[in-house]
């Protein structure tokens, strides 16, 4: 819908990049991305081309050999494939990741891999930090980097870590010391793992899933990375995972509008030539009211997702940041899974219908009421870190 557009904002150079999503997206129709999510495979051909196309490496900055674009214009691709009936879980992590390394990697490093990834299309889909005990509580993670000279060797295990099968590079979450009640989030360091190097060091186990999001279980052996490969300071990484973190609630933001987008859209178009009883089932206030309000939750969502990127673009402050990516994606997930049972509503059966791409949108809309932050999660920063109320937990 052009109104989002004109809410987040556009330009000439978004315009044509969008047009170009769009022409690829006439290839990987809604029918593709049925079949990749009936058979729980990664979607390999679209990839490809993707990737071919010099999408993977807007976020690489221009001296490097990337287009040197921003969060909006990532955002906004993201928010196309969704909005044409794609899944563009499986792109966002190059664009999360690739904020983080423009932010917190040291000059060295991006000489080391940029040129390299924008030359050979490489990868860095996958942020390994769940952990199954330390689940949201991210400080309470025990995977431990363990210095020896100029390496680390690091043990550990990790759980529903996307992309990892497919990905070049891996940015590794542990811990340099061990976990202190008072200073909790000291002692966090991240690292960039070459995964085309390893030779047995990480085990991986899929983990089927109610939605196709290509997951993994990790265990980590023994695996060795230089001090060139951290991301920022040693134990004090917890800052640059804040920035990957808020880059990635904002882009989730992007593609629920996305699928807003996409389940209005088609219900619209539905209610407008079904007929039943000699007459438009559009018509009908129980059709129209809750489509209306759909439209509406479109709006607000989309607003907050421009008042979250034009912050994440223009402030230093993390912590306001992360307020503004917060409720972006809260809205925007709300916004998206109204409008998915909504769609379904309209439908009716038919909406039930796997051909249709209703329901699969409906499952990975799902998700994101959880992960990576979950709704009560996000309620409780808002209530403690916002409005002062006294911590529950």
């Amino acid at each position: 819908m052009k109104e989002v557009l004109e809410v987040i904002g556009h330009s000439e150079e978004v315009d044509l990049l969008l047009s170009s999503v769009d022409s690829l997206m006439e290839k990987y129709n809604v029918g593709y991305w049925n079949e990749m999510d009936s058979k729980e495979e990664f979607p390999q051909e679209f990839f490809k081309e993707f990737v071919g196309s010099g999408f993977g490496s807007i976020l690489i900055p221009k001296e490097f050999g990337g287009a040197g674009l921003g969060t909006k214009e990532a955002s906004l691709i993201l928010r196309e494939i969704n909005r044409l009936g794609g899944n563009s879980y499986f792109v966002h992590g190059q664009y999360y990741n690739l904020a983080l390394l423009n932010k917190c990697a040291s000059q060295e490093l991006k000489e080391r891999i940029f040129p390299e990834m924008v030359r050979d299309n490489l990868l860095v889909l996958s942020l390994a930090l769940t952990e199954p005990e330390a689940g949201s509580e991210s400080t309470r993670i025990t995977t431990f980097a363990e210095e020896r000279g100029d390496r680390y060797v690091i043990n550990g295990r990790k759980v529903f870590i996307s992309r990892v099968d497919r990905t070049d590079f891996l940015v590794l979450v542990a811990r340099t010391k061990p976990y202190n009640e008072e200073r909790k989030t000291e002692g966090i360091s991240m690292f960039l793992v070459d995964m085309r190097q390893l030779k047995g060091q990480v085990e991986m186990r899929r983990i089927r899933t109610m939605s196709n999001t290509d997951a993994y279980e990790l265990y980590i052996n023994n695996l060795e990375v230089t001090r060139k490969d951290l991301l920022g300071k040693e134990n004090d990484g917890f800052k640059c995972l804040l920035r990957c973190l808020n880059a990635e609630r904002i882009m989730i933001a992007a593609e629920m509008v996305g699928n807003t987008e996409y389940f209005l859209e088609r219900a619209v178009d539905y209610s407008r030539e079904r007929r039943v009883f000699g007459r438009p089932i559009g018509q009908n206030q129980g059709v129209q009211f809750p489509l209306a309000q759909a439209y509406m939750e479109l709006m607000t969502s989309s607003t907050t997702l421009k008042q979250a990127l034009d912050l994440y673009e223009t402030s230093s402050d993390e912590r306001s940041i992360g307020t503004f990516a917060n409720i972006a994606k809260f809205k925007a997930t709300e916004a998206a899974w109204y409008a998915g049972n909504v769609a379904m509503d309209v439908y009716g059966g038919l909406g039930y219908a796997r051909d249709l791409g209703i329901e699969r949108k409906v499952r990975e809309t799902r998700l994101f009421l959880v992960a990576p932050i979950s709704k009560n999660l996000i309620l409780a920063d808002i209530a403690h870190n916002v409005l002062k109320l006294p911590r529950s937990f």
